[in-house]
């Protein structure tokens, strides 16, 4: 599923139109990318959480030379499914 078919679905499922869905889903994740961005946790109870974790700078290898190469440290974000969510998957 996409984004397009995501607000579809969205769409059918409220009673409203494809306009205030599509609206709805980019102010939700408007404001996930947002609390993310000043370093706060989302969490959506049965469903799951998202949170910035910092990865430490380290050494990798070039495949194709195999010369050692420094990679930045760097925030990245992580989802941890929550339990309802995990269950309907099984």
């Amino acid at each position: 599923m996409n984004k397009s078919d995501l607000i579809d679905a969205m769409a059918a499922d409220a009673g409203i139109t494809k306009a205030a869905a599509k609206k709805a889903l980019e102010s939700f994740l408007g404001n996930v990318q947002s609390s993310l961005k000043k370093g706060n946790r989302v969490s959506l109870v049965g469903f799951g959480s998202w949170s910035v974790s910092k990865r430490a700078a380290r050494e990798g290898r070039n495949p194709q030379t195999g010369k050692t190469i420094k990679i930045a440290a760097k925030k990245v974000v992580k989802f941890k499914a929550g339990s309802d969510l995990q269950n309907s998957v099984n």
